[in-house]
């Protein structure tokens, strides 16, 4: 049961990262665009981070100059590159396409764990990764005619590799720094990395002008910004990369999910067959976590 915690703590992650439609929605109806929401969230992230870390432990702060290349690694080169070219690829096709192409990343964490930290590739896991990856695009319906073009394809594939690399400069900053040390930094260096596109004083005053939009600026940053962000970091420094990758990948089932309960988005057998695949992923990834530790 011990080993079956860091599972639930990154698929805890993936369901809190799924919920983000709520939030995305509501302020994009507001006149604020993606670049904008992105910066929201890591300004306010960043913020919650440092003050919890300065309430309860300013240790936390502390790294060496050394190892900043691991925070803009997990910060900018990740986190902030992750969201322009995820958000670019929505803008420019369509969300089903952006969610399958970054949910590439766990071919990347998978063929990059293997090379960086000499994880094997057994079987288990590829069965895993190939049932993952034909969920997503059952789930999104790519199995119907559906155009897009190289350039935009291509920055999608970017945003799997972005998000991808949080994973890998995330498990080599976990080896020397606290779970919080990795989460608060990677956050700051995201802030200092989004402010020069976020356009921030247009959003203050599209956020200022209804409470509403206050509420949910902050549900986005806590609710699916803060809270799996620790969740996964916690999770990752217990358990292979490529493992926690392919347990992640429950996000865009729940998207998939509140899209056809809140949202009246249309459902059939194969987008259910493709949740399923993306469940049966987790199941087998998780019975043999189990078997291994009992």
């Amino acid at each position: 049961m011990k080993q079956f915690k860091p599972a639930l703590s990154v698929i805890a992650a993936g369901i809190l990262w799924g919920v983000i439609s709520i939030f995305v929605k509501t302020l994009s109806k507001a006149g604020i665009d993606a670049l904008q929401i992105s910066a929201v969230r890591m300004i306010l992230a960043a913020i919650c981070f440092s003050l919890f870390v300065l309430i309860k432990d300013r240790s936390k702060f502390r790294i060496r100059f050394r190892d900043i290349w691991m925070f803009i690694g997990t910060g900018i080169i990740s986190i902030v590159l992750f969201n322009t070219c995820y958000f670019y690829t929505m803008i420019h096709s369509q969300a089903s396409i952006a969610v399958v192409l970054l949910y590439t990343s766990p071919v990347f964490v998978m063929i990059l764990s293997a090379i960086i930290f000499k994880e094997k590739i057994t079987v288990i896991k590829i069965i895993a990764l190939i049932l993952t990856i034909c969920g997503c695009v059952l789930v999104a319906g790519l199995t119907n005619d559906v155009s897009i073009s190289f350039p935009v394809f291509m920055i999608g594939i970017a945003s799997g590799l972005f998000y991808a690399l949080y994973s890998i400069f995330g498990e080599i900053a976990l080896r020397r720094y606290d779970t919080m040390t990795v989460t608060v930094w990677t956050f700051i260096f995201g802030l200092i990395g989004s402010l020069p596109l976020g356009k921030v004083p247009q959003t203050i005053r599209i956020i200022k002008s209804d409470p509403k939009l206050i509420l949910f600026a902050f549900g986005i940053a806590i609710l699916s910004t803060v809270l799996p962000y620790f969740f996964y970091t916690w999770g990752l420094k217990r358990m292979e990369t490529s493992k926690a990758a392919i347990l992640v990948a429950v996000e865009p089932l729940v998207g998939c999910i509140l899209g056809m309960t809140i949202y009246q988005e249309p459902h059939n057998f194969v987008k259910i067959l493709g949740i399923i695949l993306i469940l049966a992923s987790i199941v087998l990834l998780n019975i043999r976590l189990e078997s291994r530790n009992t």
